[in-house]
């Protein structure tokens, strides 16, 4: 597997880094997964680490860029095991605190992780976390899709993690792989938007929040990252998608 990594912003004690490292134990696999790390005067958050197939690759990737024991703090944005899988291998092999809901925390033994006093478990409301000279905003996304869902907001690079929001059904970039026309880009949004996000009002709610950042750049677990105009774009076409329960007569 190629260390496919890409730098998205850097300055002189800030750095914010994209993997692309899927699970190719399962060859039906459709979609590309992305895990971040962000470094500030030397010490990290990883965000989203994936499963435990993945677990040695991102290792030696992260590796690269900072010392294993510096990484304070491991995100989880909710409970699936392309983003927790691997926290038993993570809790070994670092001192980290695990950043997750609060909903899923008794979960996680279930990845063989036990140590509980290692978890800042996140109220609904989420949380704003002091990183160095910035600040990390954990921002409610439940329902999107999952019931205890988060984004996170970089103050310092004004890079919004989307988790799940903004997953495109479409292949592992090579490195780093902006969203170029989003009109196109949208035929492979939305299939997994209208069965995995929970409604339109939601979406909606997700929006108006968001719009209140300064946003360069959001960055979703899966497929390309959307900067400059297609922000926007992507913001607006999500404002106005019917899907999950706006489907409830087509289901049921």
């Amino acid at each position: 597997m190629d260390n496919k990594a890409t730098v998205l912003y850097e300055d002189e004690k800030h750095k914010y880094i994209m993997f692309s490292f899927d699970d190719e134990s399962h060859e039906d696999s459709f979609l590309s997964v992305n895990q971040y790390l962000i470094i500030h005067d030397g010490v990290a958050i990883l965000i989203d680490p994936g499963s435990e197939s993945i677990f040695d690759e991102l290792y030696d990737a992260v590796s690269e860029f900072v010392d294993i024991e510096n990484i304070k703090y491991i995100f989880l944005s909710h409970q699936d095991p392309d983003v927790s899988g691997s926290i038993a291998q993570w809790a070994v092999t670092t001192k980290a605190k695990f950043i997750m809901s609060g909903l899923w925390v008794r979960f996680m033994s279930h990845y063989g992780f036990s140590e509980m006093s290692r978890v800042m478990a996140l109220a609904d409301h989420g949380a704003k976390l002091k990183f160095g000279d910035s600040y990390l905003k954990f921002l409610p996304a439940h329902f999107l899709h999952s019931p205890g869902n988060f984004s996170l907001y970089d103050t310092q690079s004004r890079i919004l993690f989307s988790g799940d929001i903004g997953a495109a059904v479409i292949g592992s970039p090579e490195g780093m792989k902006k969203v170029e026309n989003f009109e196109e880009h949208s035929e492979y949004l939305e299939g997994f938007h209208k069965r995995y996000m929970g409604s339109n009002k939601l979406c909606k709610a997700w929006v108006h929040r968001m719009r209140k950042l300064d946003i360069d750049m959001i960055v979703p677990q899966h497929g390309f990252v959307f900067a400059d105009e297609n922000v926007e774009k992507f913001l607006l076409w999500l404002e106005e998608l019917k899907c999950g329960s706006d489907f409830m007569k087509e289901l049921y």
